[in-house]
Protein backbone atom coordinates (compact mmCIF):
# COMPACT_ATOMS: atom_id res chain seq x y z
CA UNK A 1 0.00 0.00 0.00
CA UNK A 2 1.18 3.69 -0.93
CA UNK A 3 1.15 6.05 2.41
CA UNK A 4 2.02 9.51 2.20
CA UNK A 5 4.63 9.75 5.00
CA UNK A 6 5.60 13.63 6.79
CA UNK A 7 9.57 13.49 7.90
CA UNK A 8 9.91 16.30 10.41
CA UNK A 9 13.95 17.21 10.97
CA UNK A 10 14.66 18.81 14.29
CA UNK A 11 17.69 20.17 16.19
CA UNK A 12 19.44 21.83 18.97
CA UNK A 13 21.80 24.09 18.08
CA UNK A 14 23.39 24.66 21.99
CA UNK A 15 23.39 22.22 25.25
CA UNK A 16 21.87 25.10 27.32
CA UNK A 17 19.04 24.23 24.88
CA UNK A 18 18.18 21.11 26.28
CA UNK A 19 15.20 20.49 28.73
CA UNK A 20 16.01 17.52 30.44
CA UNK A 21 13.28 15.41 32.02
CA UNK A 22 11.96 16.43 35.16
CA UNK A 23 11.38 12.90 36.43
CA UNK A 24 14.53 11.09 37.88
CA UNK A 25 14.81 7.45 39.25
CA UNK A 26 18.07 6.37 40.61
CA UNK A 27 16.58 2.45 38.69
CA UNK A 28 17.89 4.13 35.35
CA UNK A 29 20.75 3.56 33.67
CA UNK A 30 22.53 5.23 30.55
CA UNK A 31 25.38 2.98 29.28
CA UNK A 32 27.35 2.79 26.35
CA UNK A 33 28.07 -0.62 24.22
CA UNK A 34 31.69 -1.50 24.60
CA UNK A 35 31.96 -3.93 21.82
CA UNK A 36 29.85 -4.57 18.59
CA UNK A 37 27.03 -6.46 18.44
CA UNK A 38 25.35 -6.78 15.18
CA UNK A 39 22.64 -8.92 17.05
CA UNK A 40 22.25 -6.50 20.00
CA UNK A 41 21.51 -3.59 17.68
CA UNK A 42 18.90 -5.88 15.16
CA UNK A 43 17.60 -6.73 18.23
CA UNK A 44 16.35 -2.98 19.69
CA UNK A 45 16.08 -2.16 15.41
CA UNK A 46 13.24 -5.34 15.30
CA UNK A 47 11.92 -4.79 18.79
CA UNK A 48 11.39 -0.73 18.80
CA UNK A 49 11.37 -0.14 15.52
CA UNK A 50 9.07 -3.39 14.17
CA UNK A 51 5.62 -1.91 15.57
CA UNK A 52 6.89 1.28 13.28
CA UNK A 53 7.60 0.08 10.10
CA UNK A 54 11.23 0.57 10.36
CA UNK A 55 12.22 -1.92 7.21
CA UNK A 56 15.20 -0.44 6.10
CA UNK A 57 17.57 -2.25 7.80
CA UNK A 58 15.61 -5.47 7.76
CA UNK A 59 17.19 -7.65 5.06
CA UNK A 60 21.00 -6.20 6.27
CA UNK A 61 23.22 -9.06 6.43
CA UNK A 62 25.52 -9.84 9.72
CA UNK A 63 28.37 -8.42 7.33
CA UNK A 64 26.25 -5.20 6.95
CA UNK A 65 25.77 -4.65 10.33
CA UNK A 66 28.90 -5.46 11.32
CA UNK A 67 30.60 -2.63 9.07
CA UNK A 68 27.85 -0.10 9.81
CA UNK A 69 28.60 -0.65 13.43
CA UNK A 70 32.30 -0.81 13.00
CA UNK A 71 32.64 3.02 11.81
CA UNK A 72 34.47 4.51 14.26
CA UNK A 73 32.03 7.53 14.32
CA UNK A 74 28.94 5.14 15.72
CA UNK A 75 28.22 4.30 19.17
CA UNK A 76 25.34 2.69 20.81
CA UNK A 77 23.87 3.46 23.92
CA UNK A 78 21.15 1.46 26.48
CA UNK A 79 18.88 2.56 28.98
CA UNK A 80 18.17 0.24 31.35
CA UNK A 81 15.78 0.29 34.39
CA UNK A 82 16.32 -1.99 37.22
CA UNK A 83 19.02 -3.92 35.43
CA UNK A 84 16.50 -4.70 32.35
CA UNK A 85 17.65 -3.01 28.99
CA UNK A 86 14.16 -0.52 27.98
CA UNK A 87 15.84 1.26 24.87
CA UNK A 88 18.97 2.35 22.79
CA UNK A 89 20.03 5.10 20.49
CA UNK A 90 22.52 4.64 17.85
CA UNK A 91 24.73 8.03 17.94
CA UNK A 92 26.42 9.38 14.67
CA UNK A 93 29.26 11.75 14.34
CA UNK A 94 28.82 13.60 11.18
CA UNK A 95 31.54 15.07 9.26
CA UNK A 96 30.45 18.27 9.27
CA UNK A 97 31.15 17.60 13.30
CA UNK A 98 27.25 17.44 13.87
CA UNK A 99 26.07 14.53 16.34
CA UNK A 100 23.02 12.61 14.69
CA UNK A 101 20.73 10.66 16.97
CA UNK A 102 20.27 8.17 14.03
CA UNK A 103 18.09 5.41 16.05
CA UNK A 104 16.47 5.80 19.29
CA UNK A 105 13.42 4.19 21.24
CA UNK A 106 11.63 2.49 23.79
CA UNK A 107 10.63 -1.00 23.99
CA UNK A 108 6.67 -1.30 24.03
CA UNK A 109 6.25 -2.22 27.71
CA UNK A 110 7.69 0.67 28.75
CA UNK A 111 5.60 3.26 27.36
CA UNK A 112 3.50 5.55 29.26
CA UNK A 113 5.85 5.63 32.38
CA UNK A 114 8.17 8.49 31.55
CA UNK A 115 10.95 6.54 30.96
CA UNK A 116 11.60 8.26 27.30
CA UNK A 117 12.20 11.53 28.63
CA UNK A 118 14.77 10.52 30.73
CA UNK A 119 16.54 8.13 28.17
CA UNK A 120 16.13 10.96 25.72
CA UNK A 121 17.36 13.06 27.99
CA UNK A 122 20.75 10.85 28.28
CA UNK A 123 21.11 10.58 24.74
CA UNK A 124 21.12 14.13 24.37
CA UNK A 125 23.19 14.76 26.92
CA UNK A 126 25.66 12.30 25.36
CA UNK A 127 25.29 13.43 21.70
CA UNK A 128 26.28 17.24 22.89
CA UNK A 129 29.61 15.12 24.20
CA UNK A 130 30.46 14.29 20.91
CA UNK A 131 30.04 17.97 19.19
CA UNK A 132 29.60 21.58 20.24
CA UNK A 133 27.83 22.71 16.72
CA UNK A 134 24.72 20.53 16.50
CA UNK A 135 22.76 18.14 17.76
CA UNK A 136 20.07 16.54 15.11
CA UNK A 137 17.15 13.84 14.60
CA UNK A 138 14.45 13.16 12.36
CA UNK A 139 11.29 11.30 12.66
CA UNK A 140 8.16 10.81 10.86
CA UNK A 141 4.42 9.81 10.90
CA UNK A 142 5.42 6.29 11.05
CA UNK A 143 7.36 6.23 13.99
CA UNK A 144 5.39 6.29 17.84
CA UNK A 145 2.94 9.12 17.59
CA UNK A 146 4.50 10.53 21.14
CA UNK A 147 8.01 10.83 19.06
CA UNK A 148 7.85 14.64 17.92
CA UNK A 149 6.36 15.72 21.11
CA UNK A 150 9.43 14.17 23.38
CA UNK A 151 12.07 15.81 20.71
CA UNK A 152 9.95 18.85 20.49
CA UNK A 153 9.66 18.48 24.73
CA UNK A 154 13.43 18.10 25.44
CA UNK A 155 14.44 21.12 23.08
CA UNK A 156 14.06 20.37 19.73
CA UNK A 157 12.93 22.96 17.42
CA UNK A 158 11.82 21.92 13.76
CA UNK A 159 13.96 23.14 10.48
CA UNK A 160 12.40 20.93 7.87
CA UNK A 161 9.31 18.97 7.21
CA UNK A 162 9.16 16.71 3.94
CA UNK A 163 6.23 14.67 2.77
CA UNK A 164 6.64 11.92 0.30
CA UNK A 165 4.25 8.70 -0.25
CA UNK A 166 5.82 5.73 0.73
CA UNK A 167 5.65 2.49 -0.26
CA UNK A 168 4.38 0.37 2.64
CA UNK A 169 3.52 -3.08 3.43
CA UNK A 170 -0.85 -3.15 4.64
CA UNK A 171 0.75 -3.73 8.50
CA UNK A 172 4.16 -3.26 10.34
CA UNK A 173 6.00 -6.28 10.60
CA UNK A 174 5.59 -6.47 14.29
CA UNK A 175 9.46 -7.20 16.61
CA UNK A 176 9.51 -10.44 14.67
CA UNK A 177 8.46 -12.78 11.87
CA UNK A 178 4.72 -13.71 12.21
CA UNK A 179 4.67 -11.62 15.45
CA UNK A 180 1.31 -10.27 13.75
CA UNK A 181 0.00 -13.58 12.88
Amino acid sequence: MQRDVTTTYLQMLAASELKPSLRHDPDFRFVQVQRISPELNRFFYTAVGGEWFWLDRLSWSYQQWLDYLSQPTVQTWLGTYQGIPIGYCELVQEADGSAQIGYFGLLAQWYGQGLGGILLTAVIQQAWQLTNSRVWVHTCTLDGPTALANYQARGFTIYAQKTEPVELPNQAPGPWLGARS
